[in-house]
């Protein structure tokens, strides 16, 4: 099938409107987003203190998990780019554009924008407040490695894969979609996370830390949808505005039907008099016919082409066949030959003239 042609098709099928209520903020996502959210407190001091947490992150990294187990570095180097804000981001932004123009709404873009707007601020801000080096640029065993320049607190992977992927759990609109993509969500994060972690560009805690962050936009999303409406309100109001209005700041009228196409569309009159069908012209076409020789006064309000009306004469009923008087032959007139001389030919013969 041509592409064409199943655009066509998709094009004339009905809206499909999401059937699922906008999330809101409920006492059990109230609940999670306060936990997660102390969570996340605890994780930044027991860095900073130089707890438990931070002799953890340096055993696994003298541990060098990328040597004990070479055979799966060269696949997980690829696994890895399922948390890259870059491809992730066209991949799911691909999917999320072809449902909203199958839904007639923008809400899943902008709910997808929205979130990838916040974790940027967020994480971004975190992670240059704090400036944590890596595992491969740490200098003193034991330290945590904080305000020294780096950049990698928390794991913008980890969280960008907690985010993206969990957008398509949180726009689902079944629930056995949201069950389905909800465990795939979780199964990139987890696995992306550990991936940093095995690859030695990550710290244990950053891991944690980008797990905290991407679960925390999650959870309050519900906060932003009412900008979310408002914003798409405001698009729809302004393409309409710009499909409606002409490059010159004038509003296009839609072009009214063809005469063939006009006439086609209406019942057959045959038979109804002359007036009557003025009458229909009249009340179909908004015209003013003119019947027998007089045409009412003019509009004077109104100016240009559609102020204007159009002046028809009443359409004239011609007679059946039947009803036709018969006409009888005439003889021919003029210099024309008789009847009985057509069969004498009209040419010389071809032989030489006799003398």
């Amino acid at each position: 099938m041509r592409t064409d042609r199943l655009l066509a098709r998709l094009e004339q099928e009905p809206e499909r409107p999401s059937n699922r209520d906008v999330p809101r903020m409920s006492r059990t996502r109230k609940l999670l987003f306060g936990t997660t959210s102390a969570l996340y407190a605890v994780i930044v001091v027991a860095v900073l203190i130089r707890a438990d947490l931070v002799r953890l992150d340096w055993q696994v990294m003298l541990f060098r998990p990328y040597k004990q187990w070479p055979e799966v570095h060269e696949f997980l180097d690829y696994f890895v780019v399922l948390g890259q804000r870059g491809p992730t981001a066209v991949l799911v932004a691909a999917w999320l554009g072809w449902r909203s123009w199958r839904q007639r709404t923008l809400r899943p873009l902008l709910v997808l924008g929205t979130a990838l707007l916040a974790l940027n601020v967020t994480v971004g801000a975190v992670k240059i407040g704090l400036g944590r080096l890596g595992p491969h640029y740490a200098t003193t065993v034991g330290s945590g490695e904080l305000f020294a320049g780096g950049d990698i607190f928390p794991s913008g992977h980890t969280a960008n894969a907690v985010v993206t992927w969990g957008i398509l759990a949180y726009l689902a609109t079944t629930p056995r979609a949201r069950r389905v993509l909800s465990v795939v969500a979780a199964f990139f994060a987890l696995g992306v996370g550990a991936t940093t972690v095995y690859l030695g560009t990550h710290w244990v805690s950053d891991v944690l830390l980008g797990w905290a962050a991407g679960l925390l936009i999650l959870l309050g999303l519900p906060w932003a949808e009412p900008v979310i409406a408002w914003a798409e309100d405001r698009i729809q109001a302004w393409r309409d505005r710009r499909r409606t209005a002409s490059p010159g700041g004038r509003r296009l009228v839609p072009s009214p039907l063809s005469p063939v196409t006009r006439q086609s569309l209406l019942p057959s009159r045959r038979g109804l008099p002359a007036e009557e069908m003025a009458v229909q012209d009249e009340g179909q076409h908004g015209e003013t016919a003119v019947i027998a020789g007089r045409a009412p006064a003019s509009s004077s309000s109104g100016t240009g082409i559609g102020a204007a009306r159009l002046y028809h004469p009443a359409g004239r009923q011609h007679p059946l066949r039947a009803e036709r008087a018969p006409v009888s032959p005439q003889p021919p007139v003029g210099p024309r030959r008789q009847y009985s001389d057509r069969s004498l030919p009209r040419t010389a013969h071809l032989g030489p003239r006799g003398r």
